[in-house]
């Protein structure tokens, strides 16, 4: 699976109505988290976040919600922004728009079973969306989430060492930062988060949900 670690400008102005980071004067990055709720670790970002007072933003799996209700509700009563990552985790240029539609929809329905605030917020799982998909999203009044930097921490070929690398060395003000608490992505998160919110810290950084 192929991806930029640091998304390139010219990616940016080619795909202009996905948000790709958030410029800002505050020094404030945005730190996202896919695929979850997952047992095995989602309780575990959340108390890292706490001890740094960071907000972040959960991209919540459908069936994940569904399955861990409970774990979903923390996310939101810790103060946490969250956004829609289908129920099934479907690709995108795999699907047809009626049945992405459709899934889409479906996680849309388990967060506002369980969330009063509606979110406008989807990230297109591995990143990969049709025009045509996003263009049915927006019109829906969702906005298309991608990032900035992506941490790999999905990669099992890499270590963690080179996983907290790719988002040091390319973190900066207004970046949205992908990382997963998923089961795969467990190991290298574990190491990477807690020394990312502390350089965060240290260089003056505030971790905030994203909230447009």
């Amino acid at each position: 699976m192929n991806f930029w670690v640091k998304t390139s400008r010219i990616v940016k102005l080619l795909f202009p109505k996905y948000i790709w980071d958030i410029p800002n004067l505050a020094n404030k990055v945005y730190l996202t988290f896919d695929d979850g709720p997952t047992p095995e670790i989602t309780e575990w970002v959340l108390e890292q976040l706490k001890l740094y007072n960071a907000k972040a933003t959960f991209f919540c799996i459908g069936q994940n919600i569904e399955k861990y209700p409970k774990i979903f509700e923390g996310l939101i009563s810790a103060g946490h922004a969250i956004g829609n990552h289908t129920f099934n985790h479907v690709k995108g240029w795999k699907t047809s728009n009626t049945l992405y539609i459709e899934n889409m929809l479906l996680c849309e329905s388990a967060i506002s079973k369980r969330n009063s605030i509606k979110s406008n917020l989807f990230r297109p799982p591995y990143g990969k969306i049709k025009n045509t998909q996003a263009k049915a999203l927006r019109q829906l009044g969702y906005k298309i989430i991608m990032w900035d930097v992506i941490s790999m921490d999905f990669d099992q070929e890499i270590s963690s060492e080179q996983c907290l690398s790719n988002v040091l060395d390319n973190i900066a003000e207004g970046s949205i930062v992908v990382f997963h608490d998923s089961i795969k992505a467990k190991e290298h998160l574990q190491f990477v988060l807690p020394k990312t919110l502390a350089y965060l810290k240290e260089k003056g950084f505030l971790c905030d949900a994203i909230g447009i």
